[in-house]
């Protein structure tokens, strides 16, 4: 006999289970399904990873190729008047995705020319020669869309990280590695804070003072090299933090100045030392 919440009514067995579907259903739940195995899991895993991988490639050949067609003027021999009216009549887009896609391929064609560029990295996977960015770095479209304005203070940023971890000489330069540096670059370029305007003090003291500031900093970028040396560029603030906290004890600093010291030395940028050195 079955408990008298789930057992049918008189007259058919087949109404009981009917019913069950239809609350089933009245409340959203799905239907029981056979669990999945381990190795079916991981099979679906690898399916949407390529998948993915897949979807991150295809932007970086959209982006070179709108890089190519826009640099050649291909809306004058078909015709239009403008990039923007080329993209409306041939492929159904507004003049703001027209223009995001020239955003996404100006950055992507800036990071991968700074890694071309880089020391010595080593390739494993087989490049695309008509991307310029064959390298999957995990960038959302927004990501690269935000940073299009300063792309060449990404290259740059990029450029000098790849040099330091080429000079300490701790960390393979593989294409993870690579790619991190990448994300955190365009991670550190898309949060930065807007600089204020640094017209020269007509106050000899505060001209004097800022002078003083200038050669603070240039010492403090030769600490941040060497927490570089021992904390690489690649590991995060926490990861550096156990690495560094015994040189800094060691060397009578402050363990925030010594981190500091190091975000200034990656990025160049003299706001990541305002609260701790400045």
């Amino acid at each position: 006999m079955l408990p008298y919440a789930l057992a049918p009514p008189a007259g058919s067995e087949d109404d009981g289970v009917v019913g069950e579907q239809h609350e089933d259903q009245e409340h959203g739940a799905e239907l029981a399904r056979p669990p999945l195995t381990t190795a079916r899991a991981r099979e679906m895993t690898a399916g949407l990873r390529a998948a993915m991988d897949d979807v991150r490639r295809s932007v970086a050949v959209l982006a070179a190729r709108v890089r190519d067609a826009h640099a050649a003027r291909v809306w004058l021999p078909l015709g239009h008047s403008s990039w923007e009216s080329y993209c409306a009549a041939e492929f159904g887009i507004s003049r703001a995705q027209a223009y995001r896609l020239l955003d996404v391929a100006r950055t992507l064609t800036a990071i991968g020319g700074a890694v071309a560029a880089g020391p010595g990295l080593s390739r494993t996977r087989d490049t695309d020669s008509e991307s310029p960015a064959a390298l999957d770095y995990g960038l959302s479209q927004r990501a690269l869309i935000d940073v299009s304005s300063r792309s060449v203070d990404v290259a740059e940023l990029i450029t000098r990280r790849l040099a330091t971890l080429a000079h300490s000489g701790l960390q393979a330069l593989d294409e993870p590695t690579v790619s991190a540096v990448v994300r955190q670059a365009v991670r550190d370029v898309r949060t930065a804070p807007s600089l204020p305007p640094a017209d020269a003090p007509a106050d000899p003291a505060l001209a004097e003072l800022r002078r003083v500031i200038d050669d603070l900093a240039a010492s403090t970028h030769q600490l941040g090299e060497l927490m570089l040396e021992v904390a690489p560029a690649y590991l995060s603030d926490t990861a550096a933090t156990d690495v560094l906290a015994p040189l800094c004890e060691e060397i009578g600093e402050n363990l925030e100045s010594g981190l500091a010291a190091r975000r200034y030395a990656m990025s160049g940028d003299r706001r990541a030392l305002y609260g701790t050195v400045l």
